[in-house]
């Protein structure tokens, strides 16, 4: 059991500062169970605590792990430069949790990005050594042939890179498009290794990370969720 008082509950859920968070107390704007709260010293066990802030109820959550169906044009950065940045399809609260994404899917593509404020999740969702298969569709300027698959399991070697790199799985799904399944994460890896083959990709999708399918979820592009604990579950090394 952990016990906060209500100025702390609040700031911890991104709702500003400790002063912002007290004046909205004492305004008579946060009610838990139906009650209006106005003393901003008073405790409440965080457990399954639910209270409600203009009228909209929230879950106290020691972290959040989300889910965002990432539309085209949105930079996976806190400070974008050309782009508007992804957390501007979030609420604003998310931004003080200083959320961050797990990795980066680049402006233009689209599909599945995880975020959190928690660090310990972030670095290991992100560590290479855990061998997370993410699943890519990609659709690609010439047509998808067998020798084009053939090259991409094989491995296909980048400038920058002391050797050749393979996709985990590959199959054709349509004369244009590929699924691609990769492990390592590498910067642009999907357009260069596709590059790399003699095609070039005109556009990417992100439709997985372990198990956990994009479909799965429901989400229209733009849209978020929260991750439950059996939806962690299947972010997992395929070596597990």
């Amino acid at each position: 059991m952990s016990k906060l008082s209500l100025d702390r509950i609040l700031q911890s859920q991104g709702f500003g500062t400790r002063k912002y968070c007290r004046s909205l107390i004492e305004d008579g704007e946060v009610s838990i169970a139906g009650e209006v709260i106005d003393d901003y010293r008073a405790s409440f066990d965080t457990t399954d605590l639910t209270f409600t802030i203009f009228e909209e109820d929230w879950l106290y959550r020691e972290h959040v792990y989300i889910v965002l169906n990432k539309p085209a044009n949105f930079e996976c950065s806190r400070k974008p430069s050309h782009h508007p940045g992804v957390l501007t399809l979030l609420p604003e609260q998310f931004t003080w949790r200083e959320l961050q994404p797990v990795g980066r899917l680049d402006h233009d593509t689209t599909g599945m990005l995880l975020m959190s404020d928690d660090g310990a999740f972030i670095h290991a969702q992100s560590s290479p050594k855990r061998h997370v298969p993410k699943v890519y569709v990609a659709t690609t300027h010439d047509p998808v042939t067998p020798e084009l698959v053939a090259q991409l399991l094989a491995g296909v070697q980048l400038h920058d890179e002391p050797a050749p790199l393979a996709a985990q799985t590959c199959r054709k799904l349509d004369t244009h498009a590929l699924e691609i399944v990769l492990e390592q994460g590498k910067y642009h890896q999907v357009k260069r290794m596709l590059a790399a083959a003699g095609n070039h990709c005109s556009a990417l999708r992100r439709v997985a990370i372990g198990e956990l399918m994009l479909d799965s979820l429901h989400l229209e592009e733009g849209e978020w969720a929260y991750l439950d604990a059996s939806q962690l579950a299947l972010l997992k090394p395929s070596n597990d």
